[in-house]
């Protein structure tokens, strides 16, 4: 496994996730451990773009639970009835949120927090978690960041749940 990203400088953001996916490929297919490549996938998207949080949060029972994550300190517990994360585990769609403070229901873990993306992985019918990314900025996610996230997930399905 590689301990370092190789990314270059200035590359636009859609480059950035063509360097990227294929080293998140390669991360996690030496590894059996879940959660492992969980905490790495978290590390490698926040070195790579900056975010301002990046985690997972793990589907038990009715409720999301925080899983590794790289940012400032998040909320544990989740209901599947709310917040950005609960809309998009109970809907399993990608949810894109320009502004936080205008989606309804929205749980502020941070105040710092200012747009959001959730990519949720689904078994059978069934989100067994989402990848939840959060920005500092307004209106900081764009289509090709929902398309190359979905890309992340995917890669996470074929290796633990294919």
């Amino acid at each position: 496994m590689a301990e370092t990203l190789i990314l270059t400088p200035d590359a636009t953001r859609k480059a950035r996730y063509e360097e990227l996916l294929p080293q998140i490929r390669a991360v996690i297919a030496g590894e059996e451990d879940y959660i492992a490549n969980l905490a790495n996938i978290a590390a490698m998207l926040r070195e790579a773009f900056g975010f301002f949080w990046v985690g997972f949060y793990r589907r038990s029972g009715e409720e999301l639970v925080l899983g590794p994550f790289q940012g400032t300190l998040a909320c544990t517990r989740i209901p599947l009835s709310k917040g950005v994360c609960g809309y998009s585990a109970r809907e399993r769609q990608t949810v894109l949120v320009p502004d936080v403070e205008l989606f309804p229901g929205h749980i502020a873990c941070s105040s710092l927090s200012k747009s959001e993306i959730v990519v949720p992985l689904v078994i059978a019918d069934r989100t067994e978690l989402v990848l939840d990314v959060d920005s500092d900025r307004h209106d900081d996610f764009s289509a090709d960041d929902a398309f190359y996230l979905e890309a992340v997930i995917a890669l996470l399905r074929e290796r633990h749940f294919g």
